[in-house]
């Protein structure tokens, strides 16, 4: 994303904040960013295609931070997951993400509903694996049920505790304990073999799923090849090939992608390039970094 996009994306943000998403009006933005009308539409489509630019730009960013927490260290740490679930709290606290997703929910625009149904999905999707790499496969069939009530448990004490404390809450006591009452209800469904959500309703949810990932399986392999022939000639072609295997690699065939490798590979990569002078190859880096970039944060966990 260039800077300039960046610049409007955080210039609406303050603005939403201020003034609220649907009181402030695209003529304001344009105002506060000090852009034209052809600009703002040379980027978005709509003040809501604006809005989701926010969202994916910050998440994506919470992404890359939670991946590095766990990066290195066990996934059946609960230290970590906790962690991560303060990083996910208070990255919507810093932003007032959740003042923004209630606008969305009174909303009647279509494209901003889905956006927040595919997101939901994607958060419980996230907490269903990360259970299972906590409690185990063994509980994995009743882990959707425990990533669910978990949610609710965790939001519901974090709002009354507020109401309660206001801002002297603690976060890292409310997630601590959450996660400690989860523990213990994973453990009683289990042994009781009790289970509302198969968890084959994660992808039953995403119903082009199957597609969407062989469509994008068949455009990375010919980005992967397109660019190998980009860097043939060049005297780090090796290295080059290295990189570009180990990312079609584990997006093709691992069966949970790491993608705090992959983008590592992908910057390794693109450092490599400039160093080596390949200015040509940098339209093919740009259009397979892209659409990997894009698919992970569509699928990542």
């Amino acid at each position: 994303m260039n800077d300039r996009k960046l610049r409007v994306i955080k210039a609406a943000h303050q603005l939403f904040i201020e003034k609220g998403f649907q009181a402030t009006s695209i003529q304001d933005i344009l105002d506060y960013s000090g852009i034209s009308k052809g600009t703002f539409y040379n980027y978005f489509s709509s003040k809501s295609e604006l809005l989701i630019a926010l969202f994916t730009s910050i998440y994506k960013q919470l992404e890359l931070e939670r991946n590095e927490l766990l990066a290195g260290n066990n996934q059946s740490d609960r230290e970590i997951f906790i962690k991560q679930l303060e990083l996910h709290l208070k990255t919507n606290r810093a932003n007032k993400l959740l003042y923004l997703f209630d606008e969305i929910m009174v909303s009647n625009d279509p494209t901003l509903k889905e956006f927040l149904k595919k997101s939901q999905i994607k958060n419980i999707k996230w907490l269903f694996n990360r259970f299972t790499d906590i409690f185990g496969e063994d509980k994995k069939a009743f882990l959707l049920d425990c990533a669910v009530m978990f949610l609710g448990i965790l939001q519901q004490n974090l709002k009354f505790n507020h109401m309660a404390h206001g801002s002297m809450v603690s976060i890292d006591g409310i997630v601590r304990y959450s996660v400690e009452r989860i523990a213990h209800v994973v453990e009683e469904v289990s042994k009781t073999n009790d289970q509302l959500l198969n968890p084959i309703y994660l992808q039953k949810w995403q119903p082009d799923f199957h597609s969407s990932d062989q469509a994008f399986q068949e455009q990375l392999h010919a980005s992967v090849i397109s660019l190998k022939k980009s860097l043939h000639q060049s005297e780090a072609q090796p290295k080059f090939f290295e990189l570009l295997d180990f990312i079609e690699e584990e997006l093709a065939h691992s069966r949970e992608p790491r993608h705090f490798l992959i983008e590592s590979a992908l910057h390794a990569l693109e450092k490599s390039i400039k160093e080596n002078g390949i200015s040509s190859a940098l339209p093919e880096y740009e259009k397979l970094s892209t659409a990997i970039l894009s698919h992970s944060s569509n699928n990542s966990r």
